[in-house]
């Protein structure tokens, strides 16, 4: 029967303090004794409980705010280097410069450790090199990145050994992420890293995006 009253009670008490959370203002001293049992050690006071997790709040939010400002200053490096890859191509006088330069920006300026370009169409003065392949957009060569091709939309990640094996050829063991840029009308752009984790699904495209329109930008001064 006492066990009853005792637990009623206190749950009573638990139940007016919620209604009340101020009380504890009203006092001091009742705060400061207060004990609260804690997993990982002896108990504590109320007021060291409440102050440790205070301090384990700011630990979270100072570790987040260092997250964004990493994240805001990698955004920021991106848009210096895609604002610089734009001027770099539209001071091309050629299509086959503005190809170069492209595979140079994208191994130089964006850590590709192999660039890879495929254009639908041969371009005058392009002269074969590691980075190129020429192949028809109706090939059989090119039935693996029908679904890409189709939607436009950059895929990141390790991708499909079908794919792999078009782009990389001999060097595709190398290749451990890829991101893959598709251009319609004009080709494929993929930067790979030896870095499996340099590549991931769910990454943002966003500056990929603006690089592939910049490119394909850049080509149309010169058709016809």
């Amino acid at each position: 029967m006492t066990d009853t009253v005792e637990k009623t009670g206190a749950h009573e008490v638990a139940a007016w303090l919620r209604r009340h959370p101020k009380f504890l203002q009203q006092f001091p001293d009742l705060a400061m004794s207060l004990v609260v049992p804690r997993d990982d050690g002896p108990a504590a006071s109320l007021a060291s409980y409440q102050l440790e997790v205070l301090r384990d709040k700011n630990r979270e939010l100072s570790r987040r705010l260092q997250d964004l400002f990493a994240i805001s200053q990698e955004n920021e490096r991106l848009a210096v280097r895609t604002h610089q890859l734009t001027l770099s191509l539209m001071r091309q006088t050629t299509a086959a410069g503005t190809v170069r330069a492209m595979a140079a920006a994208l191994a130089e300026d964006f850590a590709g450790d192999l660039v890879r370009i495929v254009l639908f169409k041969p371009i005058a003065g392009l002269e074969e090199a590691d980075w190129l392949q020429v192949i028809s957009r109706d090939d059989r060569l090119l039935v693996p990145f029908a679904d890409c091709l189709r939607e436009g939309e950059p895929l990141c990640g390790r991708l499909h050994p079908d794919k792999q094996a078009v782009l990389y050829g001999a060097r595709v063991e190398e290749v451990n992420s890829s991101a893959l840029l598709p251009l319609e009308g004009v080709g494929l752009v993929a930067v790979g890293s030896h870095d499996p984790n340099r590549f991931y699904p769910g990454m943002g495209t966003l500056f990929l995006r603006m690089m592939g329109e910049t490119l394909a930008t850049a080509l149309q001064r010169f058709d016809g």
